[in-house]
C-alpha cells in the first residue's frame, strides 16, 4: 500500500515539473509552446519581422498540425529541423500555399528559429529550424520567425544526426508531442 502511494504521489508531482511557467512579460498571443519528447520549449513569434510566417506558425499549431511530428534532421552544431506534418520527413508542407519570403537583417545565431524552404526564397510552408550556433551563413537567405525564449536546454538534448552525415537525418527521431499558442494553454 505504501508503495502505491509512493508512486501515485512521484506522478502527481512529475507531471508538473515538465510544464514550465511561461516567460515573464511573453506576449502569449504570439508564442508557441512546443512539449517534446526532451521537454517543454517555447518560442516568441517574430511578427515584427516575419507576420506572415508567425501567423502560419499559429494557424499550424491551432489544427494540430504540429502534434506528434519529429525534429527529422538535427545537426550537431548546426540546427534542429521539424515541422513536415505531412510525411513526417521533411518532404512535406501543408495544405496552405506557400509563403513569400520575408527576410531581415536579424542574423541566425543560438535560438533563432528560421522557416526551412527548398530552393526558392519563396516556398517555405511548415517546416522550421532552431539553430544550436551562429550560422551567419543564412543571413539574408531564409525567413527569421521567432526566438527560443525558453527551452534551449532541451533543444541541447534532441537526439542528433550520426556525426558526418550530411542529410542530418535522425533515425527513430525526437518529437513535438503537441504544439500550442501560448494564449490557448487552458
Amino acid at each position: 500500500m505504501i508503495r502505491i502511494f509512493g508512486l501515485v504521489a512521484a506522478l502527481m508531482f512529475a507531471v508538473p515539473a515538465f510544464a514550465q511557467p511561461l516567460p515573464a512579460g511573453l506576449d502569449k498571443q504570439n508564442a508557441i509552446v512546443i512539449d517534446s519528447t526532451k521537454g517543454q520549449i517555447i518560442i516568441k513569434l517574430r511578427t515584427d519581422i516575419a507576420p506572415k510566417h508567425a501567423e502560419r506558425i499559429k494557424q499550424l499549431a491551432r489544427d494540430g498540425f504540429y502534434n506528434n511530428v519529429p525534429f527529422h534532421r538535427v545537426m550537431d552544431g548546426f540546427m534542429a529541423q521539424t515541422g513536415d506534418g505531412k510525411n513526417f520527413n521533411g518532404t512535406g508542407g501543408s495544405k496552405y500555399p506557400n509563403l513569400q519570403a520575408e527576410f531581415s537583417s536579424v542574423p541566425f545565431k543560438r535560438g533563432v528559429v528560421g522557416m526551412a524552404r527548398a530552393g526558392s526564397p519563396d516556398s517555405a510552408n511548415s517546416q522550421f529550424f532552431i539553430c544550436f550556433a551562429d550560422a551567419s551563413f543564412l543571413n539574408g537567405k531564409y525567413t527569421v520567425v521567432g526566438d527560443v525564449v525558453s527551452g534551449m536546454d532541451v533543444v541541447d538534448k534532441l537526439k542528433k544526426a550520426p556525426a558526418g552525415s550530411s542529410s542530418g537525418t535522425v533515425t527513430d527521431p525526437d518529437k513535438m508531442l503537441k504544439v500550442q499558442v501560448a494564449s490557448d494553454i487552458k
